[in-house]
């Protein structure tokens, strides 16, 4: 069984902190904000930056990395001012990730704040195809995370994503992110085998496993199709074990990176053993 389970761990003192952190609770693999997630302003990769960084990655060992862009990014905002503050400070997310080597940028598609589903989807599809434009030398790759359909958020359903994959049209250049809180509070129920084989059904109908480079475990404080999102520790709160049981030991997702963002840092290491308990356990003939 290929399995590659990180957490998204704390970049205080500096980005490298979060490779020594997450290799101290056993990450295989790790996600980082680049920048402050809920500023503007860009924090640039210094030399001395990148010299701390590659030597925590030689120390570490640790290679399967993934950034999430800024909280305040939204690449459909009907504001034109918004949309271009947030063009230019996802450019810069991309090429802090070619300078980090992280070959994955995590981002929400946006919210259409009213403007309709169909507008947004276009205006996303644009301005992400404008990025990468007039910046052809960018090399990491976007991964339009799934979402939980709060407000006018886009991304809930498996057709949104699928459209925005074909109206961007650059196949090398953006995928997807599977977050199972966010797929559970939009409606996809993953608990029991006949839930998680219909889901599944529906995400090969649409843009398929293939797609799914990298996978968000969070269990979930609000129940099926609430459009709330609201991470909880795995296994305590409505998905619960068998749920995660499933994900994990999918041959599909084998060898994807899949990372913990639960509530409270202290506990991540207490998730991963859940989780690897939890694929041995299948190893074993048992489930949950």
């Amino acid at each position: 069984m290929n399995l590659l389970l990180g957490a998204h761990r704390a970049t205080v003192g500096g980005r490298h902190h979060a490779l020594y952190s997450g290799a101290e609770i056993g990450c295989e693999a790790v996600q980082i904000f680049t920048s402050s997630p809920r500023q503007w302003k860009e924090q640039p990769v210094t030399d001395a930056d990148l010299t701390a960084w590659e030597e925590a990655r030689r120390a570490t060992g640790i290679q399967h990395l993934v950034a999430h862009d800024s909280y305040l990014i939204n690449l459909c905002a009907g504001d034109p001012a918004v949309r271009e503050r947030s063009v230019t400070a996802f450019a810069a997310e991309l090429r802090r990730c070619d300078q980090l080597d992280i070959p994955y940028l995590v981002t929400h598609p946006g919210a259409h704040v009213g403007a309709g589903e169909a507008a947004g989807i276009a205006e996303f599809a644009t301005t992400m195809r404008r990025i990468y434009d007039l910046a052809p030398e960018l090399r990491a790759v976007t991964l339009l995370e799934t979402t939980a359909g709060q407000g006018t958020c886009l991304g809930h359903r498996f057709e949104q994503l699928a459209e925005l994959i074909e109206k961007i049209d650059l196949p090398d250049k953006v995928a997807v992110c599977l977050d199972t809180c966010h797929v559970f509070a939009a409606g996809y129920d993953l608990r029991d085998e006949a839930g998680y084989q219909a889901t599944m059904q529906s995400l090969e109908s649409t843009f398929g496993a293939a797609a799914v480079r990298v996978l968000h475990l969070n269990d979930s404080k609000t129940d099926l199709g609430s459009r709330v999102d609201r991470h909880e520790q795995i296994g305590e709160g409505y998905l619960g074990d068998r749920a995660f049981q499933q994900v994990i030991t999918d041959p599909r997702f084998a060898g994807r990176p899949m990372l913990l963002e639960t509530p409270d840092l202290e506990r991540h290491a207490d998730n991963l053993e859940r989780l690897r308990r939890l694929a041995r356990d299948v190893l074993h003939g048992e489930s949950r």
